[in-house]
């Protein structure tokens, strides 16, 4: 028999790197998800999660109210933490809202539905 010898690479780990940058969560892109939950017949309700905590959920939802004409909420999660909730389909307005106010980058927004 002939005897060939076999190199097995060690197993490589493309997330190794990942793992010791993202001790802190510095290296982690954190998302803001604007999302629409719709409700009964034509109605239907916008979710903003993900703002960082130190932000004023009041001011904001006062300035997003007053701006688009709706009414909204902000909503304490037990797993999602502070989510503002604003009646109608907003997903665009408040997009567009957030990076004009300087909040959050245009990168950062994730818009989900439809």
């Amino acid at each position: 028999m002939v005897d060939i010898e076999v190199h097995i690479p060690s197993a490589f780990d493309p997330f190794a790197d990942v793992d010791q940058d993202s001790g802190g969560g510095a290296g982690v892109k954190e998302y803001v998800h604007i999302r629409i939950q719709q409700r009964n017949g034509r109605k239907s309700l916008t979710t903003v999660q993900g703002l960082k905590k130190e932000l004023s959920y009041e001011k904001i939802l006062k300035d997003l109210k007053k701006e688009f004409c709706c009414n909204g909420t902000v909503v304490q999660d037990k797993e999602l933490g502070k989510v503002i909730q604003l009646q109608g389909d907003q997903r665009k307005n408040v997009s567009a809202f957030l990076t004009r106010a300087g909040i959050v980058k245009k990168d950062q927004i994730k818009i989900h539905g439809f």
